[in-house]
């Protein structure tokens, strides 16, 4: 029984703040809108891929250890497509105005489980520069590679390529709203269950008995307007007065 009354309480608090939580969200929603399609600056990705595969004979076979000792050579590559001396090179040829670790800090170099393709994202405020930048970096890679590693086993699958109306990646305005949304209703409940905390006002008399704990003993209903008007007729008028007085003395 305990549990439905504050199920009961639980509801009727959160039905008496309504507004405030409708309100809470719907504000939370709006800043986050504005603030994702008036102040957040787009951000713009591009892919290249790198495919890492030794040139064969065409006598050889490609074996299981062949392809190991790729997968192996990703994780080495991996850390040499971030390098200066691989980065400076991308920085001189594009005369980006950047240092390597603001380079470094554009790219991302990752590849698929037991895959030989090594995927090297850019992102950038530019599109068109995130793309010059991805393949720039896969091209330097691959030409200085054979140099670095005394290998030729890296070509260049896939080329970053500049699409006709390039979408940003962030911010993401319908996330960013969603989230705000989340995060106004929960403050708006908060609020209202602070608010109720707080409010120690006598209301009805149900309230009086769960403060006090004494029963109520009768209540004063209040007077209407209407009866108001008519006492106080009653209570200046004359003839009523005499009326009443006759009334006594005949009875």
């Amino acid at each position: 029984m305990e549990e439905t009354i504050s199920l009961q309480e639980l509801f009727a608090t959160l039905k008496k703040r309504l507004w405030l939580i409708i309100f809470l969200t719907a504000f939370a929603v709006i800043v986050a809108g504005v603030i994702s399609y008036t102040f957040l600056t787009p951000i713009y990705q591009s892919s290249a891929q790198i495919l890492v595969n030794q040139d064969q004979p065409e006598a050889t076979p490609l074996t299981n250890q062949n392809i190991q000792t790729d997968l192996q050579l990703i994780n080495t590559y991996s850390v040499i497509i971030k390098s200066p001396a691989i980065l400076d090179e991308v920085v001189e040829q594009l005369d980006l105005g950047l240092s390597v670790e603001a380079l470094i800090s554009k790219i991302t170099v990752n590849n698929a489980e037991n895959s030989q393709v090594v995927n090297l994202t850019v992102r950038d405020e530019d599109p068109a520069i995130a793309v010059d930048i991805a393949n720039t970096t896969a091209r330097v890679f691959e030409e200085k590679i054979a140099t670095l590693m005394n290998v030729d086993n890296v070509s260049v699958l896939s080329p970053a390529v500049l699409k006709d109306n390039p979408q940003p990646v962030e911010p993401n305005p319908m996330l960013n709203m969603a989230i705000a949304a989340v995060i106004g209703m929960m403050l708006g409940v908060g609020i209202a269950f602070l608010l109720e905390y707080l409010d120690t006002t006598i209301k009805s008399e149900q309230d009086i008995e769960d403060i006090l704990g004494i029963p109520v003993l009768g209540v004063v209903s209040p007077i209407p307007d209407e009866g108001r008007t008519t006492a106080s007729k009653s209570a200046g008028d004359p003839e009523s007065a005499e009326t009443t007085t006759l009334r006594r003395k005949r009875g």
